[in-house]
């Protein structure tokens, strides 16, 4: 119990110095270029950034960047550091591993093994119905590809991420891939396009419990 306690003070003393330290290079910088860049949106009268996010609409007070609601800390670390690195590059719909991020060769390359650990756990016992009601409930958009199913998740307007999926079969069990847009080291550092991608194992996990496990 006491080590798990030291753990999470140690875990919310990083995380508090990094969201300081995010919201400080915010600071002075004009909130309609931080919404053109984005794809965010910038309501002058009550002073409010608005982004979407999956199935939701963030909204963050200007100039502090406090959120209106509660959210998931590391989520809203990310948001800041993507409205802080945000610069228009348009989305080239070209998909990579996070191996071949601009820093990714160890921490990404690690992750892409993590990842396809991760959605097998998330596939067993699943069937494709679920799992496309999951995806059409965080407003995936589907397209065409190679897999069995491949949908193209909005964690921010500009930050796509693609989670390919093969389901089970009598040789083979179920496996999945997720992908950045070739454009993500333009929006994210390797250690924030990891967050949001141990970030969306969650959220589709949560939202599967939320559907289909129900009490």
């Amino acid at each position: 119990m006491g080590d798990n306690t030291m753990e999470n003070k140690k875990e919310n003393r990083a995380f508090n110095e990094m969201y300081i330290a995010a919201k400080k290079r915010l600071e002075g910088k004009n909130p309609t270029e931080i919404a053109r860049n984005s794809g965010a949106e910038f309501d002058e009268e009550k002073s409010i950034l608005k982004i979407k996010s999956l199935d939701a609409i963030f909204e963050l007070e200007y100039p502090t960047y406090d959120m209106k609601e509660k959210r998931d800390d590391w989520q809203i670390l990310t948001l800041l550091h993507y409205l802080d690195l945000a610069d228009n590059t348009p989305i080239l719909s070209k998909q990579i591993k996070f191996g071949e991020l601009k820093d990714g060769l160890i921490r990404g390359a690690r992750f892409d093994k993590t990842v396809e650990v991760e959605l097998e756990r998330f596939l067993k016992n699943k069937d494709e119905k679920q799992v496309i009601e999951v995806f059409k409930s965080l407003d995936a958009k589907f397209i065409d590809s190679k897999a069995d199913l491949s949908a193209v998740f909005y964690i921010y307007p500009y930050y796509p991420v693609t989670i390919s999926i093969w389901f089970e079969d009598e040789e083979f069990p179920p496996t999945g891939k997720m992908f950045l847009d070739k454009t993500a080291d333009y929006y994210l550092t390797i250690e924030d396009a990891v967050g949001v991608g141990e970030l969306m194992i969650k959220i589709i996990n949560e939202r599967y419990k939320k559907l289909f496990c129900k009490k």
